[in-house]
């Protein structure tokens, strides 16, 4: 019988210790659990150097909210994830674990548990990867049902949710066309200084970076703020995410020298 390895990450320690033991109680699953974001991510990364990789994370969407690290559960079904070495950590959320698993763990499916709905952060959650989002109080039955649907690649949603998902899905859409569409309004120079500023460069790094004095630089990114109608450097970068624009590299090689682009 092929083995399910799920690891539950939930902040909430009678939660945790409840499902793991339901979870725990079923023939053809493996259950660990996490008590924060970072736990879990090094329970990844252990799990995969050991060649046993977990197959669904089962989030709680309001992870970080209580207290870094205190899940707990019984030592029968205690695995890889349950170090309890979280305090001092940097808070990792819900839906950000979710991005991340699918950033450096593509295999591994991730559910988000919730404790209401909310068709935004649902919207939001399959956004960053999810499979699923179920509420924290369905039935045992029901969640072991999206576990195996996950595996399949299926997406589970509440009935009650799916009209409002797929509004804040469409909206989204709609919102990152328009993105798109003022990116492109951009000169070849003026993208590669916006993909500095999503990188986080200030404008003197910006300068060394591209070989261009920050006063060139500074006149680039004024020009960047007012092609797409924000005020702020951290509205700028918020519209490059939605447009797809992603950071510049800072570990690859610096781009052309001189002006040719400028």
């Amino acid at each position: 019988m092929a083995r399910i390895r799920v690891l539950v990450v939930d902040d909430h320690r009678i939660f945790a210790e409840s499902l793991a033991a339901a979870l725990a109680a079923e023939q053809d699953v493996d259950v660990s659990a996490a008590g924060s974001g970072p736990a879990a991510l090094r329970a990844l990364e252990r799990a995969a150097g050991e060649g046993r990789r977990f197959d669904v994370l089962l989030i709680d969407a309001d992870l970080g909210t209580v207290g870094p690290d205190v899940a707990h559960v019984p030592a029968q079904s205690r695995g890889p994830g349950q170090d309890g070495s979280g305090q001092g950590e940097g808070a990792v959320d819900g839906i950000s674990l979710v991005a991340r698993v699918r950033t450096g763990h593509p295999g591994v499916r991730t559910v988000v548990l919730a404790e209401r709905d909310d068709p935004r952060r649902a919207a939001a959650a399959l956004q960053a990867g999810a499979g699923g989002w179920v509420a924290k109080d369905c039935s045992l039955s029901r969640l072991l049902s999206v576990i195996r649907g996950v595996l399949r690649d299926e997406t589970h949603l509440p009935p009650a949710l799916l009209t409002g998902v797929l509004r804040e899905l469409t909206a989204a859409r709609k919102h990152r066309t328009e993105s798109e569409r003022l990116v492109e309004s951009l000169t070849p120079r003026e993208r590669e200084v916006l993909r500095c500023m999503v990188a986080g460069l200030g404008r003197k790094a910006v300068a060394e970076r591209l070989y261009l004095s920050p006063h060139t630089v500074r006149t680039h990114m004024q020009n960047v703020l007012g092609k797409l109608g924000v005020h702020s450097t951290l509205a700028a970068v918020a519209l490059a995410r939605r447009a797809g624009v992603g950071p510049v590299d800072l570990a690859g090689d610096v781009v052309e020298r001189g002006g040719q682009l400028a």
